[in-house]
C-alpha cells in the first residue's frame, strides 16, 4: 500500500457514501470504510474527524464563502442580485454533474435524525452568515435575516425539486422558477 496516496480523501469519501448507502451510517465503522478504500485507520483521521465529516466536511467553507460573496459584491448591487448571483455560483459549482451523488447523500442524511439535525445546523450557519454579510453591507438587522433565511430556503427547496427532477434543467434554472413561484405566492 502506498503510504501518502493523492486521492485518499477521496477514495475515503466514495468508499463511505457506498457503505452508509449498503449497510445504513449508523453500522458503518470507520475501520470498515478504510479498508473498503485500501487505506488505513491513521489516513482516515488525517483527513476526517470523525464518519459524520465525511458527510459535511466539503461544507466546512461554504458559510464564510457566502458571508464574503454577499458582503463583497459591488456597491449598488440589489441584495436580489446578490443573491442570484451566490445562489448560480453555489450551484454550479457545488451541484451540477453531481446530481446521483446529491441523491445518495440526501438519502443517507434523510435515513439517521444526527444527521438530519447536522444538516439544520450546517443550514442554519449558512443562514446566518449570508445575514452577517447583508448586515455589513448596511441592510438593518431585519431585513438582513430576513434575506438570509428566504435565500437559504430557497436553495434547500430548489436543491429538493431538483432532485426529484429526472430532466437535465439545471440546478440554477429551478432555483428562479422557485423564486418565481415565492413572488407569485407573496402576491397572492
Amino acid at each position: 500500500m502506498a503510504r501518502w496516496q493523492p486521492d485518499a480523501r477521496e477514495r475515503l469519501q466514495y468508499a463511505a457514501l457506498e457503505l452508509f448507502a449498503e449497510q445504513g451510517f449508523a453500522a458503518t465503522t470507520v475501520p470498515a470504510i478504510t479498508a473498503r478504500a485500501g487505506l488505513t485507520t491513521r489516513t482516515f483521521f488525517r483527513h476526517f474527524a470523525d464518519k459524520r465529516e465525511v458527510l459535511f466536511a466539503d461544507e466546512a467553507e461554504l458559510p464564510a464563502y457566502a458571508e464574503q460573496l454577499v458582503a463583497g459584491a459591488p456597491a449598488g448591487t440589489s441584495p436580489l442580485a446578490i443573491i442570484l448571483e451566490g445562489l448560480r455560483a453555489v450551484a454550479e459549482a457545488r451541484f451540477e454533474g453531481r446530481k446521483d451523488t446529491i441523491r445518495q447523500w440526501r438519502a443517507i442524511v434523510s435515513a439517521d435524525a444526527g444527521l438530519r439535525e447536522r444538516e439544520l445546523q450546517k443550514r442554519a450557519a449558512l443562514a446566518a452568515a449570508m445575514q452577517s454579510g447583508f448586515h455589513a453591507r448596511g441592510l438593518d438587522p431585519t431585513r438582513a435575516a430576513l434575506l438570509a433565511e428566504t435565500s437559504a430556503t430557497l436553495m434547500y427547496v430548489s436543491v429538493t425539486a431538483w432532485l426529484e427532477t429526472d430532466d437535465d434543467r439545471k440546478l440554477y434554472d429551478i432555483i428562479e422558477a422557485a423564486l418565481d413561484t415565492l413572488r407569485a405566492t407573496l402576491d397572492t
